[in-house]
């Protein structure tokens, strides 16, 4: 398994991997999706496009020859504060320790780029992936954000309670088990 920057090439595959993992039947053959919880798209296109174009945006993928078994977006951002999302493993390849692998990418790439804490968002009735970041030193902030219930590019929510709560973790120095891609 090779762990690498995205590209424009793999938009595609980035795509359809992404809509796999948490949208539709297909992504409940694996643990994290949101198909309970929203339906339409988890992503477009355009917006991967803009993120592999934007030098402060990495998605690193995890590729497994050819085909793409995962990927992790991390965004840049001032006071030395890294956003990591889109935490995607192929349904099929859950529960295997990719997505932690994924995860320590992730943070070694932000670590080696400035950033003291990474923080990201969930929504807020996913329990069992919370739980998960958790038990990997993320915690809870207190902060809320608003989900965007009427912006169909982030998809269609079957519910109307959706938000985010927000999750930290301080990145220290020590070393992790992925080495962190680079851009090329």
């Amino acid at each position: 398994m090779r762990f690498e920057p995205a590209t424009l090439a793999d938009l595609d595959a980035l795509h359809a991997l992404i809509h796999r993992a948490y949208r539709g039947e297909s992504a409940k053959a694996g643990w994290t999706h949101e198909a309970d919880l929203l339906d339409g798209q988890r992503t477009d296109p355009e917006a991967l496009a803009a993120m592999l174009r934007n030098p402060d945006d990495m998605i690193i993928v995890a590729r497994d020859g050819e085909r793409l078994a995962g990927c992790i977006a991390v965004t840049a951002k001032p006071g030395g504060l890294a956003y990591i999302g889109m935490v995607t493993v192929d349904p099929v390849r859950q529960a295997g320790g990719l997505g932690r692998r994924l995860l320590a990418a992730a943070e070694e790439h932000a670590r080696r780029n400035g950033a003291s804490v990474a923080e990201m968002t969930v929504i807020a009735q996913r329990a069992e992936l919370i739980a998960w970041y958790e038990r990997r030193g993320y915690r809870l902030t207190g902060e809320r954000r608003p989900f965007p219930k009427t912006d169909p590019r982030f998809g269609l929510p079957k519910r109307d309670d959706l938000e985010f709560v927000v999750l930290a973790k301080p990145l220290t120095s020590s070393g992790s088990a992925c080495p962190s891609p680079s851009h090329n």
